[in-house]
């Protein structure tokens, strides 16, 4: 039996999943959501539950985040009731939402004001691998508190390392997925170019799967494509967030201006699909 009690804010399509791996993993969890709802599920699975951010720092030893923006971040530190509210010290807080190194930053700052700690440990990976604890986590901040967090961290993913300084996490995290935008949207070309040359996308893929350059992303968007399947495991709303993260800590070349301004317009029309909805809004022959 685990005995650090975990608290967790934020149970949307990735916290849900990551949240329950530290439930079966023994840990004492206490969950906050704004919307009440969400947390029925893990109440039925042993979660107790807290009324705002500041209770639930009351009554843990760390507190995970994972919403989706700035914003959200923002209210739960400073909002009413928030996790600077509470009469708490040595507490740990991780910040495993996808979000500025800016942000992360001054909410370590803060924490280390009221004598509390701060990590930034965004995650690489979408629902399934959430769900299966196969998550790539890269951290930012001190080693040692790192070190005390580890064993947490990995019950969420076959991968845990801390790159460096505060924001590092983010700034690790929005490279990554810098890249996946850039792959996301080659992939949706190939495939319509493939097309308007007499080649079904079943062919492509097929070929694209035994090819130098095969990877399970291919496979798993290849078949999203073929099958007309694109609910979100992860939204072109959310990829363009990225993206422009990505461009206010210095994203400034060829293909990441291409890729944003592709993304913002497919957002339009797509934004609450999965990325790889990119391929209909490219798609000029539907």
């Amino acid at each position: 039996m685990n005995t650090t009690k975990i608290g967790w804010i934020g149970l949307g399509l990735m916290g849900n999943p990551m949240s329950q791996r530290l439930l079966k993993a023994g840990y004492p969890l206490t969950v906050y959501n704004r919307h009440k709802d969400k947390e029925a599920e893990l109440k039925e699975q042993g979660a107790g539950t807290a009324s705002t951010p500041k209770e639930l720092l009351q009554q843990t030893n760390v507190v995970i985040i994972m919403v989706t923006d700035d914003k959200a971040i923002r209210e739960i530190f400073t909002g009413e009731n928030g996790l600077l509210s509470a009469y708490a010290t040595d507490k740990i807080i991780v910040n495993m939402s996808t979000v500025s190194p800016a942000i992360n930053k001054e909410m370590a700052e803060l924490c280390k004001q009221q004598g509390n700690h701060f990590l930034d440990a965004p995650v690489s990976g979408s629902v399934k691998q959430a769900e299966t604890a196969q998550l790539v986590i890269m951290v930012g901040g001190d080693a040692a508190i790192f070190e005390k967090v580890k064993p947490v961290l990995e019950t969420m993913g076959k991968m845990v390392v801390n790159v460096g300084a505060i924001g590092t996490g983010n700034a690790a995290k929005l490279a990554i997925n810098t890249l996946l935008s850039f792959y996301t949207q080659g992939l949706a070309e190939a495939v319509i170019l493939a097309k308007n040359n007499g080649i079904q996308p079943e062919t492509l893929l097929n070929l694209l799967g035994n090819a130098a350059i095969a990877n399970p992303y291919t496979k798993l968007k290849g078949d999203s494509i073929i099958n007309n399947n694109f609910k979100a495991a992860f939204s072109l709303k959310n990829i363009v967030k990225d993206l422009q993260l990505s461009r206010d800590i210095g994203l400034n070349t060829p293909l990441g201006q291409t890729a944003l301004k592709t993304f913002e317009d497919a957002q339009q029309r797509f934004g609450d699909e999965d990325l790889i909805a990119i391929y209909k809004y490219l798609d000029t022959s539907k």
